[in-house]
């Protein structure tokens, strides 16, 4: 019987060897196994480590501003403009009543010679001017008409020269204008409805006519060769020189009537007028 204890003693040694070596020690590494480990219902979560900052996206660039519209220039108003070609001794009187557009013929030479080259203003010169003017006219008066007086001018070294009929008052003046600044030559103007002769030597107007195709002629300067006697039925002769209205020229520069003297001109205001070289 002493056996058989010690013998049961031996055998529950054994068991509980067995059942500790079944049982996971706590702590124990599990990583050789295949069984994977629950979490124990008691711990504690732990937050997750925090997340950085993302920046926003940038904002998509904008469109470049369009470019303002370029500064429009401001309007160039005209000013006062003036030209004159007179100076002191180029006024000759005519010494006949019938001299006047040789007397014309003479002026137009001093207005446009400024070379000190000599003024004309002699009697017998005078003579033999008309007498060209009157063998290039022809009219039944037997005088110096318009066209006379354009060729002479042209021959003796002051053209060329066109007589022109222009219908309507403030044209006339504007092309005479026009001509003086564009030739630096005077402007014939065909006085008393094709009676007697001026000479139109400068003006003066609102607007550059070199920059303004419409500017206003507000004054214009002229020598009329019969000064100082003028007219009982047209007016006094302005002094040399004078700046005259268009109002106040208006009351002599007229129509020149078609029956004065024979031409293919259609009736208007006439001036005899210098034109560019070619």
């Amino acid at each position: 019987m002493t056996g058989a204890p010690r013998r049961l003693l031996a055998w529950f040694a054994v068991l509980a060897t067995l059942l500790t070596g079944c049982t996971p020690a706590a702590g124990s590494d599990a990583s050789g196994t295949n069984q994977s480990v629950a979490a124990s219902p008691a711990a504690v979560d732990v937050d997750p480590a925090p997340r950085q900052a993302v920046a926003p996206p940038p904002a998509p660039a904008s469109a470049p501003a369009p470019a303002p519209p370029p500064a429009t220039a401001p309007a160039v108003e005209p000013q006062a403009f003036a030209l004159n070609l007179y100076q002191e001794g180029d006024f000759v009187p005519q010494y006949t009543f019938d001299w006047c557009v040789a007397a014309s013929i003479q002026m137009a030479h001093n207005l446009i010679d400024d070379t000190g080259g000599g003024t004309w203003t002699d009697s017998a010169q005078q003579g033999e001017l008309w007498e060209m003017a009157r063998a290039r006219s022809s009219n039944s008066f037997n005088g110096a008409n318009p066209l006379g007086w354009a060729e002479v001018l042209t021959e003796v070294g002051m053209g060329p020269y066109k007589v022109v009929s222009i219908a309507d008052y403030g044209d006339a003046l504007q092309t005479a204008a026009r001509a003086i600044a564009d030739t630096g030559r005077p402007v014939g103007l065909v006085m008393w409805s094709g009676r007697h002769a001026w000479v139109m030597s400068g003006f003066e107007s609102l607007g550059d006519p070199g920059q303004f195709p419409d500017f206003t002629v507000t004054g214009v300067r002229v020598q009329d060769p019969l000064y100082p006697h003028g007219s009982g039925q047209w007016g006094p002769s302005p002094e040399p020189n004078s700046l005259l209205s268009p109002e106040q020229l208006a009351t002599q520069f007229v129509v020149r009537e078609p029956r004065r003297w024979s031409s293919d001109l259609p009736a208007g205001y006439l001036l005899v007028l210098p034109v560019a070289g070619t």
